[in-house]
Parts: structure tokens; C-alpha cells; sequence
């Protein structure tokens, strides 16, 4: 190999291993810890995986198409889980983050709700996020 192709592969290597590193740092994707799940839980976390990871990332750690949902800004304090009953039957305009608009997520059962929100805030509780009062 010539030294051209030596320096491109070195870089492609690189930008490879890289990836891992500044993926897991990005505003929008948070790492997130999961302990034991009560069967509920469990049951949200499946669900979740299936209808929501594709934007919100699995376990909803962030997505290239929607934010993590373990995330303070989530705390029960400042969304309670109406709000995430509404966004996903209603959809929801972009605030938060610049992913634009949440469509409406009609092919979740209304009854898997009960998971997703169990999934979510007991993840939410294992990773350190707790209510705390919103202010504006």
C-alpha cells in the first residue's frame, strides 16, 4: 500500500473507534442504566423497544429521530405522564429539541400506555431523575 492509502485507512480507523465515544456525549443521547424491572416495567420496556426506539433510541436513551426520554427535563414535575399520553395520541410540536414535530403514535394501544409510562419512570427513578417543581 502507498502512504495515501495508509493515512485514509488510519483516519477511517479513527473515525471508527471514535464513534462509540462522541455518540454517547451527544446533547441528544444520554447513557442509560437499566436495573431490575417490575413486570409491568418490563412489559413498558418491550413496547417501548418496538414502537418508540426507533426515534427515541433503545431504552430511550435518544434517537437520530426524537430525544431521550431519560432526561431531566422528563421529570415528572415538569411532563407529567399526561403529557406523554398526549403526545403520543395527539402528537406534539417541537419545544424542547429540534427533531420537529412528534406525530401522533396511533398504533399504540391505549392500554400499553400504562407500560410505557411504568417502563419510563422507573428507568427515570434508576438513573437519578426525580421530580422536581417546574418554574417558568
Amino acid at each position: 500500500m502507498n502512504r495515501q492509502s495508509n493515512v485514509i485507512i488510519f483516519l477511517l480507523l479513527g473515525l471508527f473507534l471514535l464513534n462509540p465515544v462522541y455518540a454517547s456525549h451527544k446533547k441528544s443521547h444520554v447513557d442509560v442504566e437499566i436495573g431490575d424491572l417490575s413486570s409491568i416495567s418490563s412489559k413498558g420496556q418491550v413496547v417501548f423497544n418496538t414502537s418508540c426506539a426507533s426515534c427515541h433510541g433503545v431504552n430511550a436513551a435518544g434517537g437520530v429521530g426524537g430525544p431521550p426520554l431519560i432526561h431531566n427535563i422528563y421529570n415528572p414535575g415538569h411532563h407529567a405522564n399526561q403529557s406523554f399520553i398526549n403526545a403520543v395520541r395527539n402528537g406534539v410540536r417541537q419545544h424542547h429539541w429540534k427533531f420537529g414535530d412528534m406525530p401522533p403514535q396511533k398504533h399504540i394501544a391505549f392500554g400499553d400506555m400504562v407500560f410505557l409510562m411504568k417502563f419510563i419512570r422507573e428507568v427515570q427513578q434508576q438513573n437519578g431523575i426525580k421530580t422536581m417543581v417546574h418554574k417558568m
